[in-house]
């Protein structure tokens, strides 16, 4: 069988990175440089509102065995018998969207955008960073157990061909939850993830872009977390091979190539500072010795941090892509403004580009620096007001006044394409929903009984057009990787505008 460099990257990256900052306490920034921003008089939306729905969100995608502590209180128990079949513990985790499968690519990357979320913006949050973190535990703790046995991760739970011909709830589900492991991999043998798992994970999420972008980002983030200097290493030798520099602006579970010039464009040696903020109070002498100690005493380490600065111009020419007007760009709008890369799930790439605009004007606010757009200087000021205008058409901004945020707003989508929302709950319909008699739901006109709340479903088309049609899963389908870098867009707006 084909081994999975894609699939391990990422997990292994969450038992050592995500893992560390739920349990182990790792630093979120609280020295934000937006704490010191007027806050503007008039917000269009209520971002605190849109923030504390987007994270409830996930518990409605949770599996396994419910806390006392569920607050979407229409799901139960599920998958409580998940991995028995090759005895091993495969309870939790998330179904990633409308059905009952547990695909670790997919969760993988969402956990990564909320623990980066939490990470950039989490300083922000104020109540709600605790339940940002239980959602990112609830995913950590099952791809630990994933990654439970040496040289073997648990890549999938579920059938999804077999799932998918039933429409039935995640707790009555009695398709098959067969388990899919792949041996022997990471760095040592190359491919796809999808490559030996083919016939069971396409063409729901075969990873077309490769495995070059999951090396790279598995490797940033592996830098970032342990500040081992292989790392840095690693990228400095492989980051060309591995597509730094290749020119992609779409970013999302399958390409991260984009994310991760974002993420290397930080020049880790000016993150030093921050360590010396203590309750919004800043130690300059103090930062600057210690700073002179590192370049002193770690010479190698600063040499080769240096090397990222190519990275800057990486990002910068992702940034100019999506600028409209600008020399470069590249990027489509819808009439109403939507930034639109294709009609399956749109909305994805909308969150994760208004968290990667906010998270590059910050850097660049650290840095006191701009982007320069072929001629044209592009300001924080500006990658935010895009931000902005993104977050506000998927909260009702827009042509059809609807919010493709279910449960915010007047008007949100009401026949969302996910069994659980749309059939009768457990409480009000007790007997098992057998695996084909739910099409009857699926197929029909009325809303779903039971609010999703916080759910981003896939959106618009190129024209601006939502049909609300339940057996449209390109439109009305939501997934967890919609929301996790929302999470930390919501934030920061909800900040700015004096709301949290």
């Amino acid at each position: 069988m084909a081994s999975s460099v894609s699939s391990f990257t990422l997990l292994v990256l969450f038992s050592c990175f995500a893992t560390f900052l739920v349990c182990h306490g790792f630093a979120v920034h609280h020295n934000n440089p937006f704490h010191h921003l007027h806050h503007p008089r008039f917000a269009s939306h209520n971002y605190r509102d849109a923030l504390t729905k987007s994270i409830l969100y996930f518990e409605g995608q949770r599996s396994g065995k419910l806390p006392s502590s569920q607050r979407i209180t229409w799901r139960r128990d599920s998958g409580l018998t998940d991995g028995s079949a090759m005895h091993v513990d495969l309870v939790g985790g998330y179904y990633d969207a409308g059905d009952n499968v547990k695909f670790g690519f997919p969760m993988a990357f969402t956990t990564t955008m909320l623990s980066w979320s939490v990470l950039e913006f989490g300083g922000l949050m104020k109540g709600e960073l605790q339940n940002a973190r239980e959602a990112i535990r609830w995913a950590t703790d099952y791809l630990l157990k994933a990654t439970v046995h040496p040289d073997t991760i648990y890549v999938q739970v579920g059938d999804a061909k077999k799932d998918h011909s039933c429409w039935e709830r995640p707790e009555d589900m009695d398709t098959p939850r067969s388990v899919y492991k792949v041996f022997q991999f990471a760095d040592k043998y190359r491919g796809a993830y999808s490559n030996g798992l083919k016939k069971y994970v396409c063409p729901f999420y075969c990873s077309y872009s490769g495995y070059e972008d999951e090396l790279l980002w598995g490797a940033a983030w592996l830098h970032k977390a342990t500040k081992n200097p292989t790392y840095l290493n690693y990228i400095q030798v492989n980051g060309q091979a591995l597509g730094a520099a290749q020119f992609d602006n779409t970013f999302g579970w399958d390409n991260k190539h984009a994310g991760a010039r974002i993420l290397l464009s930080k020049v880790p040696i000016l993150d030093s500072s921050s360590l010396f903020v203590k309750h919004g109070t800043y130690d300059h002498h103090k930062s600057i010795r210690m700073i002179n100690n590192v370049l002193e005493s770690q010479a190698f380490l600063v040499q080769k941090v240096q090397s990222l600065h190519d990275y800057k111009d990486h990002a910068d020419n992702f940034i100019c892509s999506l600028i409209p007007g600008a020399p470069f760009s590249s990027t489509q709008y819808t009439p109403g403004g939507l930034l639109f890369k294709m009609n399956d799930s749109n909305m994805q790439y909308v969150t994760s580009t208004s968290f990667l605009l906010l998270t590059y004007a910050k850097y660049l606010t650290y840095a006191r620096k701009i982007v320069n757009c072929g001629g044209t200087a592009v300001t924080p000021k500006r990658l935010r007001n895009i931000a902005k205008k993104q977050v506000d058409y998927l909260l009702g901004d827009n042509p059809l006044k609807m919010s493709y945020m279910v449960g915010y707003g007047p008007r949100y989508p009401q026949r969302i394409h996910h069994r659980g929302s749309s059939l009768p709950s457990i409480a009000a319909h007790p007997v098992k929903i057998q695996c084909s008699s739910g099409f009857s739901v699926m197929n029909s006109q009325s809303p779903n009984p039971n609010i999703l709340v916080g759910a981003i479903v896939g959106g618009p088309d190129q024209h601006d057009r939502f049909p609300d049609k339940r057996s449209d899963y390109e439109q009305s389908e939501p997934a967890t990787y919609m929301n996790s870098p929302l999470v930390g867009a919501l934030a920061y707006l909800a900040h700015s505008f004096g709301q949290l």
